[in-house]
Order: C-alpha cells, then structure tokens, then sequence
C-alpha cells in the first residue's frame, strides 16, 4: 500500500511506459499511411470513435470500481481480524490462571496471522504482480513473506510437537484454529475454564474462520474474467482507431498555421492520440494493480505490517519486553 503522499508524475510514467511507446507507434502508422504513402482515404468517422470511446470508458469505470471494492473489501476483513485479535489475546490472558497455556495460545495465533498472510501471499496464474512494469517496481519494496521461509517464521510461535504436524498439512492455518480448539476444550475438561468461557473461546475461533474464508475466497477467486478481458479489448480498439480518426482534421489544420509546422500537422497525430489513449490504458493498468489485493504489489493490502502490529500487542499483553520492531514504508510503500 502507498502510504505516502502519492504517487508522483515520473513514477507513474516510468510504470506505464511500455505502453507509452506502444500507443505512439499505433498512432504513428496511420499518419505514415497517410502522408507518406498517400492512402488519403483513412478515416474513420468521429461518430464511431466516439461510440467506442464512450464504451470503453463505461466498461474501464465499471472494473475499477469493483476491483477497488475488492481491495476495500480485504481492508475490512484484516481490520476485523486485527479487532478480533486483541480481544483474543486478552481472554486469553485473563479467562484463566494459567500463563503457560495463556502464551500457547497467543503465541499459536500469532502463527495463525504468519501462516495467514504467507497463504496469501502465494502466486494465483491471473495476477499481475509478475508483469514487466509490477516486477521491475518490486525493487522499491520488499515482501516480507518472499524473502524468508515459512517454516522459519513458525519456528518462533509453534512448539516442536505442533510445528512437525502444523508444516506437512494442507491448509496450515486451518489446522493451527483446530490446535486452539483442541487445547481449549482440554482446559474446560479440567475445569480451569467454565463452560461460558468456553462457548466465548470456541466462537472467536469461529470467528476466525469466518474471516480466513472470506479472505481466502478473495485469494482464490479472481475478478471475472468475462468482464477483465472486454475491458482489455474494448480499450485496445479504442487505442487502435483513434488515431484514424484524427487525420483529417490535423491535416486541416495546415490551411490555418503557418511557419515550421504548416505542411506537417498531421504529424502531431502521434503524441496527441497516445496522450488520449494513455489516459485510458493507465485506468486500466491501475484497475488490474487493485484487482488482487494480497499478491504482493505496491497497492496491497499490508498485511505485513497489520500482523506485525498484532504480534507486538498480543506479546505486550504477556508482559513481554524483547519485542519486534513495527514495519516502516520502503519509499512510501509499506507491505
């Protein structure tokens, strides 16, 4: 997530720059087409431009709202995981008087969050994080989970008993709520907890599940593809005939200027129609960065940082002193 000002002007130009230069050479054949070769009978009407563009607009506002709403969306199941969470670690703490369980059990939920996040962290075939223009901006942030293995993140949370079951499974943080559940039913069998306690702990694991499947679902299941492919190809025509449509006017323009320009206006074609284009394939670029919101580009959700700031409250809660360190934003994009 950018959590600085915003974004400046050359950032941006540099991360939409391959399609820069190729709207300028869709814009420069039909102007060569025309004036060099003499094909003066290309054109295509204003009127079907306009149809075009109007469509391609509608359909581009259309999915950045739902890909936005997608990114809103895991927002506010992190910010009830990050709720839910501290009132974990307080009861806990206090709905006994048993400090050892106490720290598995926050300690184990802290894992829950590391395996949480390392789950979505992990590569989907239709995200855009490995494109060209997202992969060379990953050298201005770092993604935690890619940089050290899982298994050496649980080493600090799990005991060896649990961490051995915990690694060979399929869905780890599945399995880690079913440790909790299973510890909390064997401390209401030896009556350190009563059975209201129980029925509170037994529904924040619920809770919690409710929320990883939510969560999940956003990982596992793409924005339409139905609706992402005719947003390409509706902005991709756009691009494509504009440029046509803008011949004859620019050529027009010679009976009106005079001095360097007169005799070549038609030639300003190409910057004009790339500049009108790349205001509609940047919607779309920005569009796809927002569709996935746990991939690992500069527009996640930082779900790094909101684990790490839970970890540090929930050990705060047990008296702890040695603890980690908040994460900071690298050149204002923070994970």
């Amino acid at each position: 997530m950018h959590a600085g000002k915003s974004y400046k002007l050359p950032e941006f130009l540099v991360w939409t720059r391959r399609k820069i230069y190729k709207l300028f050479a869709l814009g420069l054949i039909p102007v060569i087409l025309y004036e060099v070769l003499g094909f003066k009978w290309l054109d295509i009407p204003w009127a079907i431009i306009g149809l075009v563009g109007t469509s391609a607009a509608f359909i581009v506002g259309f999915t950045n709202t739902q890909t936005y709403r997608r990114t809103d969306e895991g927002q506010q199941m992190w910010t009830s995981i990050f709720s839910q969470s501290r009132a974990w670690g307080l009861i806990s703490r206090d709905f006994f008087n048993n400090p050892e369980k106490s720290k598995l059990l926050i300690y184990r939920h802290i894992a829950w969050l590391t395996v949480l996040r390392y789950q979505l962290r992990e590569e989907r075939i239709w995200e855009s994080v490995g494109k060209k223009h997202n992969a060379e901006y990953q050298q201005y942030y770092t993604v935690p989970e890619w940089k050290t293995p899982l298994e050496s993140e649980l080493i600090n949370y799990l005991q060896d008993d649990d961490l051995r079951h915990i690694i060979n499974t399929n869905n780890k943080a599945t399995q880690i709520m079913a440790l909790q559940s299973g510890t909390i039913k064997q401390l209401y069998e030896q009556g350190e907890i009563a059975v209201l306690q129980f029925v509170e702990m037994e529904r924040s694991i619920r809770d919690f599940y409710t929320q990883q499947a939510k969560v999940e679902q956003i990982k596992n299941s793409p924005y339409p593809r139905q609706y992402a492919i005719i947003n390409t190809f509706f902005v991709w025509l756009f691009c494509i005939i504009l440029p046509f449509g803008m011949l004859k006017d620019f050529d027009q323009l010679n009976n009106e200027v005079q001095g360097i320009m007169k005799g070549y206006m038609v030639w300003l074609v190409a910057p004009f129609s790339t500049l009108i284009s790349w205001i509609y394939t940047s919607l779309e670029q920005v569009g796809e960065s927002t569709e996935n919101p746990f991939e690992g580009s500069a527009n996640d959700v930082p779900i790094s940082q909101m684990s790490r700031s839970i970890e540090i409250e929930l050990r705060e809660f047990l008296g702890e002193e040695d603890l980690p360190i908040e994460l900071t934003a690298q050149n204002n994009i923070v994970m």
